[in-house]
C-alpha cells in the first residue's frame, strides 16, 4: 500500500531576536532545501513547521544543533490549481466526522499543495482512498519541487 504522508520537522523556537535566523543558517549550512514553512506563536515560543527536502537529516541537524525539533508524518494532498478546491477537500475529510488540528497550504508545480493533521489518521487515510484524493509522499512531493 502507497504510503500517504510526508515528513514534516516542528522546530520549538524563543521569541528572541536571531532564534529562526540560526535555524534558517543551519539549513543553508546543510544544504536543506525549504518546500514550504509554517509558523505559529505564543508569548515565549513559536512551533515552526517546515516540509523540506531532506526530513531526517535536517532533523539530525538540528538536533546536533541542540535545538528542539520533532519529526511527525502529516497528510498532503495536491489540488487543482482553482478557488475554491481547499474548501472541497476539507469539505470532505470533515464531513466525515474527521476533525482538522492544522492546515497550511501552499503552490507547487503548478498544483495547490494542502499539508494538514487530522485527529483519526486511519480514517483519514480510508477517506482519501475513498474519495480518490490526490495524496502525496515524500517522495512524491519531492517530484514536484
Amino acid at each position: 500500500m502507497k504510503n500517504m504522508t510526508v515528513h514534516q520537522i516542528s522546530i520549538f523556537v524563543e521569541n528572541k531576536s536571531g532564534t529562526l535566523l540560526r535555524v534558517l543558517d543551519l539549513f543553508k549550512e546543510a544544504g536543506v532545501q525549504l518546500i514550504a514553512s509554517t509558523i505559529s506563536d505564543t508569548v515565549e515560543y513559536g512551533i515552526y513547521r517546515i516540509i523540506c527536502s531532506e526530513p531526517t537529516r535536517a532533523y539530525e541537524v538540528l538536533r546536533a544543533a541542540g535545538i528542539s525539533a520533532s519529526m511527525s508524518e502529516v497528510f498532503a494532498i495536491t489540488l487543482d490549481n482553482r478557488p475554491g478546491r481547499a474548501a472541497d477537500a476539507v469539505r470532505v475529510i470533515t464531513g466525515e466526522g474527521i476533525g482538522i488540528s492544522y492546515l497550511y497550504s501552499f503552490l507547487l508545480g503548478g498544483k495547490g499543495i494542502l499539508v494538514f493533521r487530522t485527529d483519526d489518521a486511519v480514517r483519514t487515510e480510508e477517506v482519501i482512498r475513498v474519495h480518490q484524493l490526490g495524496v502525496l509522499d515524500d517522495e512524491a512531493l519531492m517530484a514536484l519541487v
